[in-house]
């Protein structure tokens, strides 16, 4: 299927790449070069919309927290079979406890309703089907179905890890990929164009993970928002295919839309790896389409909307963290920081591995250090766990006694799934009331992200770096140059780019994945009618035509207010597919303005107080009352869940009004019916006060690209009012009244 997804996709951008130079005017990036690609024809798109694209994505991937909810949405479109490839991965479920097999036996028995219903929608509807245990899903979709120049959406946010081989990984809500499961075309706000030029070679303990690291602490976690980073040069053409996914999959980590690296030899070298060789012999053909043209490459500034630079020889491993990714700091200075700052610096866990950074390349290189400290006697200081990205790359790394060297280390291997990246992870601590720190390659570290215990500091840097700290077990103890026994100091590390005998290539492969059967009418949906875990959808009422006067202020949240905290994970992943149940964390993790207290509030009608903001939204609701929500600057940053979005709506939610938005959680608002507003003036959101009532004037008269006001009203019954701006297009204006998306998609009796 890529092969024949490929084929297509080269001729058609031979046939559009002219026409679009000649309406350019110049030469093309790549990023222009794949967008102008995938653009869908103008019969299949609503009204152009100034400064949004519409766009024909080659397929979806979707992972099984998000699949249940984007899956009960396409349901309501009414259609037989998805609308292009597409597939499902069971990566989120599976708890981090005991090891690979226990924790998968355990989580197959304890989510086997959640597994049943997603096979059983597959299908009947036309999916591949990737079980628990097969691998995490963006290291499946680089191994199996990501190809150059491709376009692939997925629920989930560090899609873009895709770029590595060339294709631009974008991710979305549940919403945006039922419609495209649907045949729809696909909107996206124009991205801007940011060129990155790497130049020199990494050396030493340098890895791309650290390319990454470098740039946000450059650009920050709201820098790549409504961006696409493009990176080329000298520079790009020395990373491996899965180093260079690696740097794309922390491109999330900016609020980038995607990242990119073009095609070339060590993008064919991948494929010819993964059993690919014919896709490989196919974009060698088509080479000049799946890169920048070369006026581009000899003078980039012209052709990007912003350009940076990194020397990869001049550049030094970073750790990043705590509690955020773009809080960086160079190796050598972390033990001053970890003083300055009074951060734990014992450390309790040390884990590698995670969609990040769990190729055959990052896994044999740390085992090089497992191996220079056996050879001096030397044992981990604390626990240490490895995750395989798929079952594939396990084997692999079986065969070449990659896992035999953290075996003799004592590192506990986990399963082939996210596990403590996304906080599935029941971690023992003797005392969890005691702050420490654990040190990973995984690629989130917001505060209980990992381990559910917000006092946790957690830390971010390359697996060889991780493996290193380990046998430190300190911080403040720099493995790299600390002799670490008597006569022993660490080499750097070292390690094939590719495995010798290429991927393991099996009969257990073809196992894997459940491809689904030619049509699926006699497939019966596996639902049952009391599940606490799966309920269908009921659609949201449509707006009423009249603007949204003096609701109450459920929450003000102040600072980093991430989806995690929007709707938190852990225990929560198991009402993915229930709305009503799952609604119950609405929040949780959000920190009130009012009080400086996390995840409660007070309830203005009754006056009680300490209440849990779902609490506060169904008594508001039983009232008759919607409410609305105040967010600080990049309110939703972090995954896709769209439950952040639609907990919020189902409990009544009709307005977020924040400083800014991240890109995804900005659209799953839209999707739902809410309306996201930004304050023209940023200093506004100091003016909310705890007991003011929050209207929207105007709505009757909403029109894109015109501001409209916000009216405060005092307890005293005076008036404030404000300026604010959405970003509603006329299609998205549509969802709006509508009372979301997918009500203007439903098939009408």
């Amino acid at each position: 299927m890529p092969l024949q997804l490929a084929h297509s996709l080269y001729q058609r951008l031979a046939a559009v790449l002219p026409e679009a130079r000649q309406q350019t005017g110049r030469p093309l990036t790549l990023t222009e070069k794949l967008l102008a690609g995938h653009a869908a024809p103008l019969p299949a798109m609503a009204a152009p919309e100034p400064g949004v694209l519409f766009l024909l994505p080659d397929r979806v991937a979707l992972q099984d927290a998000t699949a249940q909810m984007a899956l009960l949405q396409f349901l309501q479109a009414g259609r037989d079979r998805v609308a292009l490839p597409a597939s499902i991965h069971c990566d989120h479920l599976i708890q981090a406890q005991a090891g690979a097999g226990p924790d998968l036996a355990r989580g197959l028995a304890e989510h086997q309703e959640v597994f049943a219903f997603l096979g059983s929608a597959a299908r009947k509807y036309g999916l591949d089907f990737w079980p628990p245990g097969a691998g995490i899903i963006h290291q499946v979709v680089l191994e199996n179905y990501a190809f150059p120049g491709g376009l692939l959406l997925g629920t989930d946010s560090h899609t873009p890890n895709a770029g590595g081989l060339g294709c631009l990984g974008i991710g979305v809500g549940g919403a945006d990929a039922a419609e495209v499961l649907a045949g729809l075309p696909w909107e996206l706000p124009r991205p801007r164009r940011l060129g990155v030029r790497l130049t020199g070679r990494l050396t030493g303990w340098a890895t791309p993970k650290d390319v990454i690291l470098r740039l946000l602490a450059e650009l920050t976690v709201r820098g790549g928002t409504h961006k696409i980073l493009e990176y080329f040069g000298d520079g790009a053409a020395s990373l491996s295919a899965t180093g260079r996914a690696t740097i794309c999959n922390m491109g999330a980590e900016l609020g980038a839309t995607s990242s990119l690296f073009p095609y070339d030899a060590r993008t064919a070298r991948y494929l010819v790896a993964t059993g690919r060789g014919e896709l490989a012999t196919l974009a060698d053909a088509h080479q000049a389409s799946l890169t920048a043209d070369p006026e581009v490459l000899a003078a980039p500034a012209g052709f990007f909307d912003e350009l940076l630079e990194i020397d990869l020889t001049t550049l030094a491993p970073q750790v990043a963290g705590p509690h955020t990714p773009d809080r960086v700091t160079p190796v050598g200075d972390l033990a001053a920081a970890v003083r300055e700052h009074g951060w734990p610096p014992e450390l309790g866990a040390c884990l590698v591995g995670s969609c990040t950074n769990s190729s055959t390349e990052d896994l044999g290189r740390a085992a090089s250090l497992l191996r220079q400290a056996r050879d001096a006697g030397l044992r981990p200081r604390v626990p240490l766990f490895v995750a395989p990205g798929s079952a594939r790359v396990a084997r692999t790394l079986e065969r070449d006694g990659v896992l035999a060297a953290f075996a003799e280390a004592g590192a506990t291997r986990l399963a082939a799934a996210c596990g403590p990246c996304i906080g599935q992870w029941a971690r023992s601590v003797a005392d969890p009331a005691r702050p420490d720190s654990i040190l990973s390659s995984f690629n989130r570290n917001f505060p209980g992200r990992n381990d559910g215990r917000r006092t946790t500091c957690s830390f971010l840097a390359s697996p060889e770096l991780t493996v290193a700290y380990a046998f430190s077990g300190r911080l403040d103890v720099d493995p790299r140059t600390a002799e670490l026994t008597p006569g022993f100091t660490f080499q750097p590390p070292t390690g094939p780019e590719l495995p010798a005998g290429g991927l393991a290539a099996d009969v257990a492969d073809a196992a894997q994945v459940v491809h689904p059967p030619a049509e699926g009418h006699a497939v019966v949906l596996e639902i049952a009618p009391d599940s606490e875990r799966l309920a269908l959808l009921t659609p949201f009422p449509p707006w009423d035509g009249e603007d949204l006067q003096e609701l109450p202020v459920l929450l003000k949240a102040r600072g980093k207010t991430t989806t995690d905290a929007i709707s938190p994970a852990g225990p929560w992943l198991r009402f993915r597919g229930h709305l009503d149940r799952i609604s119950d964390n609405l929040c949780a993790g959000a920190l009130n303005a009012f009080t400086g207290e996390t995840g409660t509030g007070t309830n203005v009608i009754s006056g009680e107080k300490n209440q849990s903001f779902s609490a506060i939204a169904r008594d508001y609701q039983r009232r008759g009352l919607g409410c609305a929500v105040v967010g600080d600057a990049n309110y939703g940053e972090g995954s896709s869940r769209e439950h952040a979005a639609m907990s919020p709506r189902h409990l009544g939610v009709k307005v977020v009004l924040a400083r800014s938005f991240a890109r995804i959680h900005e659209t799953n608002l839209k999707k739902q019916g809410i309306l996201p507003l930004t304050f023209a003036d940023p200093a506004d959101w100091e003016q909310v006060q705890a007991d003011d009532r929050l209207s929207v004037l105007g709505l009757r008269e909403l029109t894109p690209g015109q501001p409209v006001t916000v009216r405060l009203t005092r307890a005293d019954g005076t008036h404030v009012d404000l300026r604010a701006h959405h970003g509603l297009t006329r299609r998205q204006l549509a969802w709006f009244w509508a009372g979301s998306a997918l009500n203007t998609q439903r098939p009408q009796p």
